[in-house]
Protein backbone atom coordinates (compact mmCIF):
# COMPACT_ATOMS: atom_id res chain seq x y z
CA UNK A 1 0.00 0.00 0.00
CA UNK A 2 1.23 3.51 -0.82
CA UNK A 3 2.53 5.22 2.30
CA UNK A 4 0.11 8.13 1.78
CA UNK A 5 -2.78 5.68 2.20
CA UNK A 6 -1.78 4.94 5.79
CA UNK A 7 -3.61 6.69 8.62
CA UNK A 8 -0.74 8.20 10.60
CA UNK A 9 -2.60 9.38 13.69
CA UNK A 10 0.10 11.55 15.26
CA UNK A 11 -2.06 14.63 15.72
CA UNK A 12 1.12 16.68 15.30
CA UNK A 13 0.04 19.34 12.82
CA UNK A 14 0.86 23.03 12.61
CA UNK A 15 -1.90 24.55 10.53
CA UNK A 16 -2.51 28.01 9.12
CA UNK A 17 -5.44 29.23 7.04
CA UNK A 18 -5.11 30.89 3.65
CA UNK A 19 -7.79 33.10 2.15
CA UNK A 20 -7.49 34.39 -1.42
CA UNK A 21 -9.47 37.59 -1.88
CA UNK A 22 -10.34 39.64 -4.93
CA UNK A 23 -12.69 42.44 -3.90
CA UNK A 24 -14.34 40.30 -1.21
CA UNK A 25 -14.09 41.85 2.22
CA UNK A 26 -17.62 42.28 3.64
CA UNK A 27 -17.68 38.80 5.19
CA UNK A 28 -14.01 38.76 6.15
CA UNK A 29 -14.32 40.00 9.77
CA UNK A 30 -16.66 37.10 10.61
CA UNK A 31 -14.48 34.60 8.71
CA UNK A 32 -11.32 35.79 10.44
CA UNK A 33 -12.98 35.75 13.85
CA UNK A 34 -14.19 32.18 13.39
CA UNK A 35 -10.76 30.96 12.29
CA UNK A 36 -8.85 32.80 14.99
CA UNK A 37 -11.18 31.35 17.66
CA UNK A 38 -9.36 28.07 16.97
CA UNK A 39 -5.98 29.80 17.41
CA UNK A 40 -5.13 29.34 13.72
CA UNK A 41 -2.89 31.89 12.03
CA UNK A 42 -4.14 33.41 8.78
CA UNK A 43 -2.51 34.40 5.49
CA UNK A 44 -4.72 36.58 3.29
CA UNK A 45 -3.72 37.07 -0.33
CA UNK A 46 -5.19 40.33 -1.59
CA UNK A 47 -5.14 39.48 -5.29
CA UNK A 48 -5.22 42.92 -6.87
CA UNK A 49 -8.35 44.15 -5.10
CA UNK A 50 -9.51 47.76 -5.20
CA UNK A 51 -8.44 50.29 -2.57
CA UNK A 52 -11.57 49.83 -0.46
CA UNK A 53 -11.02 46.10 -0.13
CA UNK A 54 -7.29 46.47 0.47
CA UNK A 55 -7.91 49.00 3.24
CA UNK A 56 -10.49 46.72 4.91
CA UNK A 57 -8.14 43.74 4.82
CA UNK A 58 -5.20 45.73 6.20
CA UNK A 59 -7.41 46.95 9.05
CA UNK A 60 -8.00 43.31 10.00
CA UNK A 61 -4.27 42.61 9.99
CA UNK A 62 -3.50 45.65 12.12
CA UNK A 63 -5.84 44.33 14.81
CA UNK A 64 -4.17 40.90 15.02
CA UNK A 65 -0.47 40.15 14.59
CA UNK A 66 -1.27 36.54 13.60
CA UNK A 67 -2.87 37.74 10.36
CA UNK A 68 -0.52 38.25 7.43
CA UNK A 69 -1.63 40.26 4.38
CA UNK A 70 0.10 39.75 1.03
CA UNK A 71 -0.83 42.36 -1.57
CA UNK A 72 -0.63 41.55 -5.28
CA UNK A 73 -0.45 44.66 -7.42
CA UNK A 74 -2.71 43.04 -10.03
CA UNK A 75 -5.22 40.21 -10.15
CA UNK A 76 -3.35 36.97 -10.91
CA UNK A 77 -6.18 34.46 -10.39
CA UNK A 78 -7.31 32.29 -7.51
CA UNK A 79 -4.91 29.43 -8.24
CA UNK A 80 -1.91 31.71 -8.53
CA UNK A 81 -2.83 33.48 -5.27
CA UNK A 82 -3.28 30.19 -3.42
CA UNK A 83 0.06 28.86 -4.66
CA UNK A 84 1.75 32.03 -3.45
CA UNK A 85 0.16 31.54 -0.03
CA UNK A 86 1.38 27.93 0.07
CA UNK A 87 4.95 29.12 -0.51
CA UNK A 88 4.66 31.66 2.29
CA UNK A 89 3.20 29.03 4.62
CA UNK A 90 6.17 26.78 3.85
CA UNK A 91 8.58 29.59 4.72
CA UNK A 92 6.78 29.98 8.04
CA UNK A 93 7.23 26.23 8.77
CA UNK A 94 3.56 25.25 8.81
CA UNK A 95 2.80 21.59 8.10
CA UNK A 96 -0.80 22.02 6.91
CA UNK A 97 -2.85 24.68 5.18
CA UNK A 98 -6.58 25.25 5.44
CA UNK A 99 -7.99 26.89 2.30
CA UNK A 100 -11.14 28.98 2.69
CA UNK A 101 -12.96 31.30 0.28
CA UNK A 102 -13.42 34.97 1.13
CA UNK A 103 -17.09 35.26 0.12
CA UNK A 104 -18.50 33.69 3.28
CA UNK A 105 -20.02 30.64 1.57
CA UNK A 106 -18.17 28.06 3.65
CA UNK A 107 -19.64 26.81 6.90
CA UNK A 108 -16.91 27.55 9.44
CA UNK A 109 -18.80 25.61 12.09
CA UNK A 110 -17.34 22.58 10.26
CA UNK A 111 -13.78 23.78 10.78
CA UNK A 112 -13.18 21.54 13.84
CA UNK A 113 -14.21 18.53 11.73
CA UNK A 114 -11.54 19.40 9.16
CA UNK A 115 -8.93 19.76 11.89
CA UNK A 116 -9.93 16.46 13.50
CA UNK A 117 -9.60 14.56 10.23
CA UNK A 118 -6.28 16.25 9.50
CA UNK A 119 -5.01 14.93 12.84
CA UNK A 120 -6.39 11.48 12.04
CA UNK A 121 -4.96 11.53 8.49
CA UNK A 122 -2.06 14.02 8.47
CA UNK A 123 -0.78 12.84 5.07
CA UNK A 124 -4.19 13.20 3.39
CA UNK A 125 -6.07 16.03 1.70
CA UNK A 126 -9.26 16.78 3.65
CA UNK A 127 -11.69 17.95 0.98
CA UNK A 128 -15.14 19.45 1.46
CA UNK A 129 -18.17 18.16 -0.44
CA UNK A 130 -20.90 20.77 -0.71
CA UNK A 131 -24.51 19.77 -0.13
CA UNK A 132 -26.15 19.76 -3.58
CA UNK A 133 -29.44 20.94 -2.12
CA UNK A 134 -27.76 24.24 -1.24
CA UNK A 135 -26.41 24.86 -4.74
CA UNK A 136 -27.99 26.90 -7.55
CA UNK A 137 -28.95 24.72 -10.54
CA UNK A 138 -26.18 26.03 -12.83
CA UNK A 139 -23.48 25.26 -10.25
CA UNK A 140 -24.87 21.80 -9.55
CA UNK A 141 -24.83 21.07 -13.28
CA UNK A 142 -21.23 22.28 -13.63
CA UNK A 143 -20.25 20.13 -10.67
CA UNK A 144 -21.76 17.04 -12.31
CA UNK A 145 -19.76 17.61 -15.50
CA UNK A 146 -16.53 18.14 -13.57
CA UNK A 147 -17.15 15.08 -11.39
CA UNK A 148 -17.56 13.00 -14.55
CA UNK A 149 -14.21 14.11 -15.96
CA UNK A 150 -12.44 13.74 -12.61
CA UNK A 151 -13.68 10.15 -12.39
CA UNK A 152 -12.22 9.50 -15.84
CA UNK A 153 -8.95 11.29 -15.16
CA UNK A 154 -8.36 9.49 -11.87
CA UNK A 155 -9.83 6.12 -12.93
CA UNK A 156 -11.83 6.42 -9.73
CA UNK A 157 -15.49 7.08 -9.04
CA UNK A 158 -14.84 8.17 -5.49
CA UNK A 159 -13.85 11.83 -5.77
CA UNK A 160 -16.75 14.29 -5.56
CA UNK A 161 -17.06 18.07 -5.84
CA UNK A 162 -13.48 18.73 -6.85
CA UNK A 163 -14.28 22.42 -7.39
CA UNK A 164 -14.97 23.01 -3.70
CA UNK A 165 -12.43 25.44 -2.24
CA UNK A 166 -12.92 24.36 1.37
CA UNK A 167 -9.91 22.08 2.01
CA UNK A 168 -7.11 21.21 4.36
CA UNK A 169 -3.86 20.26 2.63
CA UNK A 170 -0.69 18.55 3.84
CA UNK A 171 1.80 21.23 2.86
CA UNK A 172 4.88 19.18 1.94
CA UNK A 173 3.19 16.99 -0.68
CA UNK A 174 1.24 19.96 -2.05
CA UNK A 175 4.39 22.06 -2.51
CA UNK A 176 5.97 19.07 -4.23
CA UNK A 177 3.17 19.09 -6.83
CA UNK A 178 3.30 22.85 -7.33
CA UNK A 179 7.07 22.79 -7.87
CA UNK A 180 6.94 19.90 -10.35
CA UNK A 181 3.96 20.94 -12.45
CA UNK A 182 2.27 24.03 -13.84
CA UNK A 183 -1.08 24.11 -12.03
CA UNK A 184 -4.11 26.06 -13.21
CA UNK A 185 -3.84 29.66 -12.04
CA UNK A 186 -7.52 30.53 -11.90
CA UNK A 187 -10.71 28.60 -11.06
CA UNK A 188 -9.19 25.47 -12.58
CA UNK A 189 -6.79 25.18 -9.64
CA UNK A 190 -8.98 23.34 -7.11
CA UNK A 191 -9.80 20.47 -9.44
CA UNK A 192 -6.32 20.09 -10.91
CA UNK A 193 -4.46 20.05 -7.60
CA UNK A 194 -6.84 17.40 -6.24
CA UNK A 195 -6.42 15.17 -9.31
CA UNK A 196 -2.64 15.53 -9.14
CA UNK A 197 -2.69 14.65 -5.44
CA UNK A 198 -4.61 11.51 -6.35
CA UNK A 199 -2.08 10.71 -9.07
CA UNK A 200 0.72 11.21 -6.56
CA UNK A 201 -0.87 8.64 -4.24
CA UNK A 202 -2.28 11.05 -1.66
CA UNK A 203 -5.32 9.71 0.16
CA UNK A 204 -8.39 11.96 -0.17
CA UNK A 205 -10.68 12.28 2.87
CA UNK A 206 -14.02 13.86 1.97
CA UNK A 207 -16.27 15.73 4.41
CA UNK A 208 -19.84 16.78 3.72
CA UNK A 209 -20.39 20.47 4.40
CA UNK A 210 -23.13 22.99 3.80
CA UNK A 211 -22.64 26.21 1.89
CA UNK A 212 -24.50 29.50 1.94
CA UNK A 213 -24.89 31.40 -1.33
CA UNK A 214 -25.42 35.15 -1.06
CA UNK A 215 -26.78 36.76 -4.24
CA UNK A 216 -25.39 40.10 -3.04
CA UNK A 217 -21.83 38.76 -3.21
CA UNK A 218 -20.34 39.12 -6.66
CA UNK A 219 -18.81 35.93 -8.01
CA UNK A 220 -15.26 36.05 -9.40
CA UNK A 221 -16.10 33.15 -11.73
CA UNK A 222 -15.94 34.36 -15.35
CA UNK A 223 -18.50 32.28 -17.22
CA UNK A 224 -16.67 32.16 -20.57
CA UNK A 225 -13.00 32.44 -19.62
CA UNK A 226 -13.10 30.09 -16.63
CA UNK A 227 -15.18 27.48 -18.43
CA UNK A 228 -12.63 27.51 -21.26
CA UNK A 229 -9.79 27.15 -18.71
CA UNK A 230 -11.58 24.28 -16.97
CA UNK A 231 -12.25 22.51 -20.28
CA UNK A 232 -8.58 22.82 -21.27
CA UNK A 233 -7.57 21.56 -17.84
CA UNK A 234 -9.74 18.45 -18.18
CA UNK A 235 -8.24 17.79 -21.62
CA UNK A 236 -4.70 18.19 -20.30
CA UNK A 237 -5.42 15.87 -17.37
CA UNK A 238 -6.99 13.31 -19.67
CA UNK A 239 -3.79 12.89 -21.67
CA UNK A 240 -1.83 12.85 -18.42
CA UNK A 241 -4.08 10.06 -17.18
CA UNK A 242 -3.45 8.00 -20.34
CA UNK A 243 0.28 8.00 -19.61
CA UNK A 244 -0.35 6.98 -16.00
CA UNK A 245 -2.90 4.19 -16.48
CA UNK A 246 -0.64 1.34 -15.27
CA UNK A 247 0.49 3.33 -12.23
CA UNK A 248 -3.04 4.46 -11.31
CA UNK A 249 -4.38 0.90 -11.50
CA UNK A 250 -1.52 -0.44 -9.41
CA UNK A 251 -1.52 2.18 -6.63
CA UNK A 252 -5.31 2.13 -6.01
CA UNK A 253 -5.29 5.40 -4.07
CA UNK A 254 -7.99 5.49 -1.41
CA UNK A 255 -10.86 7.96 -1.12
CA UNK A 256 -12.51 8.02 2.31
CA UNK A 257 -15.93 9.56 2.98
CA UNK A 258 -16.61 10.94 6.46
CA UNK A 259 -19.86 12.34 7.76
Amino acid sequence: MNKNNISNNTGNINCCAIIPSFNHYQKMPAIVSAIRSHNIDIIIINDGSDKKCRSALETLAQADTQITIINNSRNTGKGSAVCKAFAIAEQKAYTHVLQIDADGQHNLADLPRFLTQAKNYPLSVISGIRDKSDMPANRAYGRQITDFWVWINTLSGGISDSMCGYRLYPLKSTINIIERFTIGSHMDFDTEILVRHHWQGTQIVQLKTKVSYDEKENSNFHLLKDNIRISLMHSRLFFGMLMRIPTLIKQNTQVINCE
